[in-house]
């Protein structure tokens, strides 16, 4: 039997990054949808909190895209889902997993992007600089996403006709172009993984 007069415990609340993740979390498919038009009251009656909640970890709605754009953009998610992949798995079912999260990550980065876009917000590209952190970080994503890409061609290093880094690159822009293109838009990933193994020849 529970004691009424006992004072309750609260549960402890979210850190203030906790909260940030949580509110861009909630926002980003919002943002895919509306673009720049979403308001800081619909994101904030999506996450279940008050519109003040928000101001509280964000100094205003710029903010809050800018954070979105950066989620959107950042492959750790995918980095993360490519180092799972079982390497007991024969080459063409790795390269199909593989395939199937890198369209993932273009497809959510295309949406926030694209809607961001269309409701007349261009990203901003500044000229890279030595001093540009923002450059070093994509560099340093890029390069990650390559070396985890180069992991699942490894075994079969003796059965490839370049280095695994080399084949990783050109897998990847298989994947980029796909995504760009309206003739390979409509292309299954198993029909493009098997184009890259074996090429356009019947």
């Amino acid at each position: 039997m529970t004691d009424s007069n006992a004072p309750r415990r609260r549960a402890p609340g979210m850190s203030t990054e906790q909260r940030r993740e949580m509110i861009v979390q909630t926002a980003l498919p919002l943002v895919a949808e509306y673009g720049s038009n979403v308001t800081t009251a619909q994101i904030a009656r999506a996450a279940g909190i008050g519109e003040a909640t928000i101001f509280r970890v964000f100094a205003d709605k710029e903010e809050l895209i800018q954070a979105c754009i950066a989620r959107a953009l950042d492959p750790t998610q995918l980095i993360d889902h490519l180092e799972t992949i079982s390497l007991e798995q024969p080459l063409a079912d790795r390269l199909l997993e593989a395939a199937e999260a890198v369209q993932g990550h273009f497809g959510r980065m295309g949406a926030v992007l694209g809607s961001l876009a269309a409701t007349g917000r261009p990203l901003q590209r500044t000229p890279p600089t030595a001093e540009d952190g923002r450059r070093v970080r994509r560099d340093e994503s890029q390069a990650a996403t390559k070396t985890a890409i180069a992991d699942l061609f490894q075994p079969d290093q003796a059965q490839l006709r370049v280095p695994a880094p080399a084949a990783a690159e050109v897998f990847l822009g298989f994947m980029f172009a796909r995504g760009r293109s309206p003739l390979t838009a409509d292309v299954e990933a198993a029909d493009l993984v098997d184009l890259f193994l074996h090429g356009a020849l019947k």
